[in-house]
């Protein structure tokens, strides 16, 4: 890792190359860059690359960052880490997904980009989608599916000419958005891959929330994984700019347990796993909140019939 050498980014929305203000610097080294470190939802460690936000459209990116195939080589190799969190985790994309209904959603064909081990496969199953698929670079994830949909996984990264063209009626991205580190393709690849009328969900961070803006450098948002932060106007903004028509921006209310949502807290290390081992151990660490903490939702629809 010791020869790996960071790239500097460019705007994904506006294509300037520095023209940013920074707004925390690096705090890495590169023995970071591991796939434990990339694999989804573990224990927030607060280390992160440069962030800075672009002063000519306020996009927040992570510069410079590590070369794209080393990214894809260590998602490939990440594990999955979250089963504890599978049920909450069902609930909340089940209950933006059921609200794809209220704009017309069609359901032969859903796909989900970085879908895990499938659990929301086959929440889309239980909603009445008649076929699912997903994309997911971690094997060890795949590994995990269960029959039902591990054969409907595709394990790699989404990119262009991995589907056919106008494939799928609903395209989902949860909590993965941010990790992408050239959007703009897999904005077109989504485009391709949805039929006319399809729609796109994606659940994401969002940089504006109170908890972001409360805890700075502290929140767990700030993270090496993230290549790059949104709010609602520049997410509306950077669908807007691949062809997509904005149904709706907004927050998101998410279900979590009292054990998760003190795992997310900036404490030190120690005496935080030290609580976490209690919770694990009582019903308390088991209660189930509905909490609006600090992530978006997006409803993008490609225009046609």
């Amino acid at each position: 890792m010791h020869s790996v050498e960071l790239r500097n980014t460019r705007c994904a929305l506006c294509g300037t190359e520095g023209n940013a203000a920074e707004l925390y610097p690096a705090n890495f080294d590169l023995e970071a860059l591991n796939p434990a470190v990339f694999s989804a939802r573990r224990l927030p460690d607060r280390v992160h690359y440069r962030l800075v936000k672009c002063n000519a459209c306020g996009l927040v990116r992570s510069d410079p960052v590590a070369p794209p195939e080393l990214l894809a080589q260590l998602y490939h190799q990440s594990t999955f880490t979250y089963t504890d969190e599978v049920a909450d985790l069902k609930r909340t994309y089940g209950r933006y997904l059921a609200r794809l209904d209220r704009y017309g959603a069609r359901k032969d064909a859903l796909l989900e980009i970085g879908c895990g081990n499938g659990f929301f496969l086959q929440q889309a199953l239980a909603q009445g989608y008649r076929s699912v698929r997903g994309v997911e670079p971690s094997r060890a994830a795949v590994s995990q599916a269960a029959p039902e949909v591990r054969d409907s996984i595709v394990c790699d990264l989404m990119r262009s000419g991995l589907f056919g063209p106008a494939e799928f009626d609903v395209i989902c991205l949860f909590q993965v958005f941010d990790h992408v580190p050239d959007p703009g393709p897999l904005l077109d690849a989504c485009f391709t891959a949805l039929r006319p009328g399809g729609l796109v969900l994606s659940l994401n961070h969002n940089v504006t929330a109170v908890s972001a803006r409360l805890l700075g450098e502290r929140s767990p948002i700030i993270d090496i994984e993230h290549t790059y932060l949104y709010s609602p106007a520049t997410m509306r903004r950077i669908f807007a700019a691949h062809g997509f028509r904005i149904r709706k921006a907004g927050s998101v209310r998410n279900q979590y347990s009292l054990r998760y949502l003190f795992r997310l807290l900036p404490l030190p290390a120690g005496p935080k796993r030290a609580v976490l081992d209690w919770l694990q151990r009582h019903s308390i660490g088991r209660v189930r909140l509905w909490v609006p903490l600090g992530n978006l939702h997006l409803v993008a629809q490609k225009p046609g019939v």
